[in-house]
């Protein structure tokens, strides 16, 4: 049993399907969380304004792009990027947590349907 982290050479539709929900639930929650934590943090509204609408238009761009392999590699750093903005908001090491596992099901899950 191999661990599949990258899709095929050519990703198939289900990957696409699969890992573009994911980027485009992982937009809306980066959002969100954007409005919390600007009430959390006033003194540092900017940094967070221009952070939060970059990876959320990162995710956005990335779900169009994924007929690319390239572009589930930047997948894994947006992941990896989203995990570090813990640093400035604790609970989204939980949020990017959580969205690492979904990007990583979505890939896997994905490889195994067009395997059928």
């Amino acid at each position: 049993m191999t661990t599949t982290l990258l899709p095929a050479p050519v990703p198939t539709k289900a990957v696409r399907r699969l890992a573009a929900s994911v980027l485009i639930g992982e937009a809306f929650v980066v959002f969100f969380a954007l409005l919390v934590a600007v009430r959390l943090q006033p003194e540092r509204r900017a940094a967070i304004l221009v952070g939060a609408l970059v990876l959320a238009t990162a995710a956005i761009v990335l779900a169009g792009l994924l007929r690319h392999r390239w572009a589930y590699l930047c997948g894994w750093l947006l992941q990896l990027v989203l995990i570090a903005t813990g640093l400035v908001i604790p609970v989204m090491y939980a949020i990017g947590l959580i969205f690492a596992v979904l990007w990583a099901a979505a890939i896997r899950v994905g490889s195994r349907l067009a395997d059928r």
